[in-house]
């Protein structure tokens, strides 16, 4: 099975389904063997916390809950567009991540 993902951590993107479709944020985690990606601000959950130790205060907390990395889309800094991921190599053999849309390095 292939595991890979094509978002990376700290990449922007944008939600392209879902409840939060069209919203932007940075990308926290990346869980390949899931395909899924953690984004800031994204898909949060009200999850309520009891407390674990004596002195400890147990709560009602928002967290930012996985979702699947093929929802979203990379924002390309430049031209400022979701795009595609492209790849190619540099003359020194480096593969790197362009745009499909202008051709910058991402």
């Amino acid at each position: 099975m292939n595991n890979k993902v094509n978002v990376k951590t700290g990449d922007t993107v944008k939600v392209l389904s879902g409840k939060d479709k069209g919203k932007t944020g940075k990308v926290l985690r990346v869980i390949p063997s899931e395909r899924k990606v953690v984004v800031d601000g994204i898909n949060v959950a009200t999850t309520h916390v009891r407390p674990r130790r004596q002195g400890e205060r147990g709560g009602i907390i928002k967290k930012e809950i996985p979702l699947y990395a093929s929802k979203v889309m990379n924002i390309c800094p430049k031209c400022n567009k979701p795009t595609r991921i492209g790849h190619k190599f540099l003359e020194n053999g480096k593969k790197v991540r362009v745009c499909k849309h202008c051709g910058e390095t991402l």
